[in-house]
Order: structure tokens, then C-alpha cells, then sequence
């Protein structure tokens, strides 16, 4: 029976979310399956993954293949790197210890990049509404400035002849 590690669809239209299942490769996309390895849902930023870690690893250590969105997202989360390294201990190439060292040390790693992925889209949509907030206090007063205008008695005509006046009488008067 060749068995795979894949994606079942639940949720709504445009509210999708995903099982990560495994299933027989033969069965239908949203039909029987073996075991529920995990949720993935896409729709929240950065996409939330959770995965029984030891259960899926022993499950490709047993020989099941994941689709290529399964394999993204295993790999997202280590799985596959993990295989990869105790597969280097099945060869003598790693122990034990070596490997737990590597894969903590890529988990600080992973951690650190995920948490500035975070902090850059709250900063970012901070921003982006102080931004917002610029440009409509501006839009506002110049709004006003032009209220303003239109409302207000037009003195500057009044005062204009007046002043060309007062300029022609000293000329005259020279």
C-alpha cells in the first residue's frame, strides 16, 4: 500500500483551512485516512502549523512520501531536516547527541526568524496607519483652507483700490 502524507481540505470558501493527514494514495483528497498528523491554516500570517512532530517523523522514517505542499510544510517545521540527521546516525556519520545539538541550535534559529517576521508586520501595519493618519489630517486642512476661502467676506478686493489710490495723489501732487 503506498501511503502518503497530505493535505485535507475543511473550512469554508474563502476561510480554507488544512489536515495534515496520512492517507493510502488511492483514496479520495478529503476521504479516509490512516492518521490526522496535524493543522495547517493559511489564512493567518505567518500560516499557522501544528504537527505531532514524533508521529510524523516516525512515519517517514517508515517510508511515507509527502506531496510537495507536505514537504514545504514539514520542512517549515523541521521534520524533515530531523529525518535527514538521524538517517546520518543510521549511517555513522552523526550520534546521537551531535543531532540534538544541530537540530536545537536550527530551532533557535527558526524561532529567531519567525519572531522579527512578527515584529516587522505589527511595526509595519503601526506605520502604515500613522501614515494613513498623515494623510488625512492633510487632506483635511486643506479641506478647511478651502471652506475657509470661500466663506470669508472678500476684503483683499476692497483694500486693493484704495491703496492704488493713495499711490496716484502722491504722484501728482510731485
Amino acid at each position: 500500500m503506498a501511503v502518503k502524507i497530505r493535505l485535507q481540505r475543511h473550512g469554508k470558501k474563502d476561510r480554507v483551512f488544512f489536515h495534515v493527514v496520512v492517507a493510502d494514495s488511492r483514496a479520495p483528497r478529503d476521504g479516509a485516512f490512516i492518521e490526522k498528523l496535524g493543522v495547517y491554516n493559511p489564512n493567518t500570517n505567518p500560516a499557522t502549523v501544528d504537527i505531532d512532530f514524533e508521529s510524523t517523523l516516525k512515519w517517514l522514517q517508515d517510508g511515507a512520501v509527502p506531496t510537495n505542499t507536505c514537504n514545504a510544510i514539514l520542512s517549515y517545521k523541521g521534520v524533515l531536516l530531523k529525518k535527514h540527521l538521524l538517517d546520518g546516525v543510521k549511517k555513522g556519520a552523526l550520534t546521537e547527541e551531535q543531532v540534538e545539538k544541530k537540530f536545537a541550535a536550527w530551532l533557535q534559529e527558526k524561532d529567531a526568524k519567525v519572531n522579527a517576521k512578527k515584529d516587522n508586520l505589527s511595526t509595519g501595519k503601526k506605520s502604515a496607519e500613522a501614515k494613513k493618519l498623515e494623510v488625512e489630517k492633510a487632506a483635511k486642512a486643506a479641506k478647511a483652507a478651502k471652506v475657509a476661502a470661500k466663506v470669508a467676506p472678500p476684503v483683499a478686493e476692497a483694500a486693493a483700490p484704495e491703496a492704488s489710490a493713495e499711490e496716484a495723489t502722491p504722484a501728482a501732487e510731485a
